[in-house]
């Protein structure tokens, strides 16, 4: 299921920095952001990818529906990732108008990869 992980945020006068490391359990292989978004994005799952999802500026709310529960998650900091799971199935909603959601995924865009039935 879906979790937040907090990634280690380095602060000092000259400003803020947070990398990405070993605290995803995949490799990279593919990384796209979403901006100018307005209604709904998402509404899929996949089979095999595995994604990390950061609001790497302003917020959004993300929607995870899997084995008949849902759990909203509000990503509103540059040092908040959403883990996402292949079954879970999202959408994402409620962008703010500056917002910048950049997706790490663990595998490259294969259109037989998604999954986008509504989970019961």
């Amino acid at each position: 299921m879906a979790a937040i992980l907090e990634l280690q945020e380095h602060s000092d006068e000259r400003g803020s920095l947070c990398a990405v490391e070993e605290q995803i359990p995949f490799a990279i292989k593919r990384v796209y952001w979403i901006y100018r978004a307005k209604g709904i994005r998402g509404g899929h799952a996949h089979k095999e990818t595995i994604q990390g999802l950061i609001s790497v500026r302003g917020h959004c709310l993300v929607e995870v529906h899997r084995a008949g529960s849902t759990r909203s998650f509000q990503l509103d900091r540059p040092n908040k990732l959403l883990l996402l799971e292949p079954a879970d199935w999202h959408i994402m909603k409620d962008f703010s108008e500056d917002a910048v959601l950049m997706v790490l995924a663990s595998e490259p865009y294969r259109k037989d990869d998604y999954i986008t039935e509504v989970p019961r």
